[in-house]
């Protein structure tokens, strides 16, 4: 199969990730001693310079690995949590029915900087200021700007310079959107680094009195106060259309940290997958495979009308569940996830598609959904300064005509130890909210994915994660620990990582023609994004597939959108494959990029 790069195969070590600047630092960690972790986290930070308008220091971050240590798979959640002051009744008080998707009222507790904190201190080796030098360097001498930065800024330039003046004053250098090509510093994060590093060093000589300083600087500190402040005193026009202060406290920020949890699995034919538990998307992976175990992926031709439709619908059967079930409280898993309830589900997999939105009754419980806007909902939406479009909101990404716009990273790490991440940075992108004049990045706006509606798993509750989309995966195969892989996308993560799975499983592929090979997704259910929007019954293509696949498709009844050739999906991947490791890396975008040796 013709692939656009090789299948990177070595055994020292390999780094994947949606940005070479991030791939490079990682590859370097590894080079000079560092392990997979220490390579990850320097890679992480600097994505948030590389990639700010996918990512930023207010965002979050999930993180999926393996220590060959202690051998075994953990979750460490950088999963920030809504504050204190954020009740259904405070944002229903304001005229709201559903949170904003840009602005102070969406954010949650910035929990990468406490994600990335924690793995590095439990299993890397790395000090403070080690991991943080590319990230500071980036920040203060520039990055060649992408053309999708170019891009992102210029769609907020009037949004920037109309009502988000701190952020016109960051990325709109000279009054003008930065040219693709060009260079585009952030001195104000990289002097926000720095102190962090020098208040570390002055409160401890200990590696690990650093971090826990640079936590408390950040949490506690002068970070935590600037955020605050910024949150009480200052309110922007939002995508509601109207000027909202923020509910963050020192408080709110000062009783989080960042989490070690155990992961979610599911057997599968030789191979047992990772996720986090139901406060992210994650186990939907799981939900399609326990669905699909039913079905003779084998006996179908790869990615022909049979392989697509099936798997379409067992994605609409898992992510109904998703809406019905998910959330940060006490989800039946178990039930979600046995066998016999997915014998029953199967059934309801027939020949044509499926418009409904049919969410299961695990172990005898009846669903219950939000009160969803009415379908297309999405293109009609109020915009920002008088934009029909809401400008900077959610994750939309494939636009209509097929154009890229994810707001999420993802990068994958293996080391010669056997050591293995996979994790999944977002949020508080450029576009997010309000830059932060002191701190030089603007807060996350997670809290969109929780419903202003009482009672239901994403409810909006204080102190509760919201339901997100960021999913990073992990597998073992034959019980050895195989590979590490994701990809952005919002709600198609689960969609585009699976194909990329069924793809190295049934499919054959090795692991860069699996990410080469044309991707789908469904559109059916409910965006977890501001206006939380639905489009029943859409499938898009990429136009790569056999030429009879999206008129068969058709006359199963899917609404078929056949997008460009290379349109569809962003992920990466490492792996352990005997005595050799492997890795590779998503051509699309012309960004993304796998290293190793």
């Amino acid at each position: 199969m013709f692939t656009t790069r090789p299948e990177l195969t070595g055994d020292f070590g390999m780094v994947a990730s949606t940005h070479w600047l991030a791939s490079a630092t990682g590859m370097g960690v590894l080079e000079r001693g560092g392990n997979a972790f220490d390579a990850a986290v320097a890679a992480g930070f600097v994505l948030q310079v590389a990639e700010p308008h996918l990512n930023g220091p207010g965002g979050e971050v999930p993180i999926l690995l393996w220590s060959e240590d202690e051998q075994k798979v953990s979750v460490v959640c950088g999963q920030g949590v809504a504050p204190a002051a954020a009740t259904v009744e405070r944002y229903t008080g304001l005229g709201l029915d559903i949170v904003p998707g840009t602005g102070l009222l969406a954010a949650t507790v910035p929990g990468a900087f406490g994600g990335w904190m924690l793995m590095l201190e439990r299993w890397g080796t790395w000090s403070l200021a080690d991991v943080l030098a590319p990230a500071i360097h980036y920040a203060e001498h520039g990055v060649p700007v992408l053309e999708r930065i170019a891009a992102t800024i210029e769609s907020v330039e009037g949004l920037f310079n109309d009502d988000w003046p701190t952020s016109a004053a960051t990325w709109l250098p000279g009054g003008r959107v930065p040219a693709a090509g060009s260079k585009l510093a952030n001195p104000v994060l990289a002097a926000t680094y720095r102190r962090v590093v020098a208040e570390a060093e002055a409160a401890s000589s200990t590696r690990e009195g650093q971090l826990d300083a640079a936590r408390r600087a950040w949490y506690e500190g002068f970070v935590a106060e600037a955020i605050a402040e910024f949150c009480a005193k200052t309110a922007w026009r939002d995508s509601s259309g109207e000027a909202h202060g923020g509910l963050l406290t020192g408080d709110d920020l000062a009783r989080w940290s960042a989490s070690v949890e155990e992961p979610l699995a599911f057997d599968y034919r030789g191979h047992t997958v990772y996720k986090t538990r139901p406060w992210g998307q994650g186990p939907v992976f799981l939900q399609q495979l326990a669905l699909l175990q039913g079905f003779d992926l084998d006996g179908m031709e790869f990615l022909g009308a049979d392989y697509v439709h099936t798997v379409t619908e067992a994605a609409k059967l898992a992510f109904a569940d998703r809406e019905a079930w998910y959330g940060d409280t006490d989800v039946p898993v178990s039930d979600l996830l046995s066998e016999a309830y997915n014998a029953e589900r199967r059934k309801l997999i027939g020949a044509q598609a499926s418009f409904e939105l049919r969410p299961g009754s695990p172990g005898g419980r009846a669903p219950r959904l939000p009160d969803y806007p009415a379908p297309g909902t999405a293109s009609d939406a109020p915009g920002i300064s008088g934009a029909r479009s809401p400008q900077g909101v959610g994750e939309p990404t494939v636009a209509r005509d097929g154009t890229v716009k994810g707001d999420t990273c993802h990068l994958d790490v293996v080391d010669r130890y056997g050591n293995m991440v996979s994790a999944t940075p977002s949020g508080g992108w450029l576009q997010s909210s309000p830059t932060i004049p002191e701190l030089g990045f603007c807060l996350g706006t997670r809290a969109q994915m929780f419903w202003l509606q009482d009672g239901l798993p994403a409810s909006l509750r204080p102190g509760t994660r919201p339901r997100t989309t960021l999913t990073p995966s992990f597998a073992l195969r034959d019980g050895r620990p195989w590979l590490a892989f994701g990809t952005p996308g919002g709600d198609q993560q689960d969609q585009w990582s699976l194909n990329f799975f069924l793809a190295v499983v049934h499919g054959g592929l090795n692991l860069q023609e699996a990410i080469d090979a044309p991707m789908f997704h469904s559109e059916h259910f409910p965006s977890s994004f501001f206006p939380r929007g639905s489009r029943p019954g859409v499938l898009h293509v990429e136009d790569r597939v056999d030429a009879g696949v999206p008129a068969e498709l058709r006359r199963r009844g899917h609404e078929v959108e056949v997008q460009g050739s290379w349109t569809l999906g962003r992920l990466s991947a490492v792996a352990r494959d005997g005595e050799f490791l492997k890795a590779a890396a998503n051509p699309r975008g012309a960004q993304g990029y796998a290293v190793g040796r």
